[in-house]
């Protein structure tokens, strides 16, 4: 899988392009790709997402992914995989992001989990704190055996966004972010490029 790091890109900007690498990889005219980047500040949000969930304030984007309201914004690292789901065989695509991100932030230094969904409740796809507070929101699309969007990890964004919304439609649970896991720890934050390198390694992009 080829790696490519973007700077800030506005949203819309990205939605755009990810059609255009959605295509290619469909009609092979790229390999497997992951893209690294981030966004100026949005919320975006499934059709699914009740607009009660939304914040007032902000721009909102709806989107066609999975999963429900997501903020995106300054130091937080987002990554769009577009990948060929049939050349990989069976393989459950969510949970293979989940477990990558997991070795990415293990060698890092900071423990974290994967959560069953029980049937019936909002889902809990995502990468949580052994105490179950969520540092990394997954959102997936495939289209013609390709996937899209992807998954953000809080590096070090403004925490205060998300008193504003349900984020993911979990009320009640709490986001944190890589900056305070690490001062929980004592330790420095990870570099926005440290962070990339140890998710592009956990998911065999080069």
């Amino acid at each position: 899988m080829q790696r490519v790091d973007l700077g800030v890109v506005e949203y819309e900007r990205a939605a755009a392009d990810m059609r255009e690498w959605v295509a290619e990889r469909q009609e092979g005219r790229a390999d497997d790709r992951l893209f690294l980047l981030s966004h100026p500040p949005v919320v975006t949000y499934s059709p699914r997402t009740d607009r009660a969930d939304l914040p007032t304030g902000m721009q909102l984007v709806e989107v066609d992914r999975g999963g429900y309201a997501t903020y995106h914004g300054p130091g937080q690292l987002v990554g769009y995989l577009v990948v060929n789901v049939r050349r990989r065989g069976p393989v459950d695509i969510v949970r293979w992001v989940e477990n990558g991100l997991i070795e990415a932030l293990a060698a890092l230094g900071f423990a974290t989990i994967r959560r069953d969904t029980p049937a019936g409740e909002s889902s809990l796809v995502g990468v949580w704190t052994p105490d179950h507070r969520k540092l990394v929101s997954i959102g997936m699309r495939i289209r013609g055996g390709v996937t899209s969007h992807g998954f953000a990890i809080n590096v070090d964004p403004d925490m205060s966004v998300y008193r504003d919304f349900t984020a993911c439609a979990l009320p009640g649970v709490t986001m944190c972010s890589l900056a305070e896991l690490a001062a929980e720890q004592g330790v420095s934050t990870p570099s926005e490029s440290a962070v990339r390198d140890a998710v592009a390694t956990a998911l065999g992009a080069a």
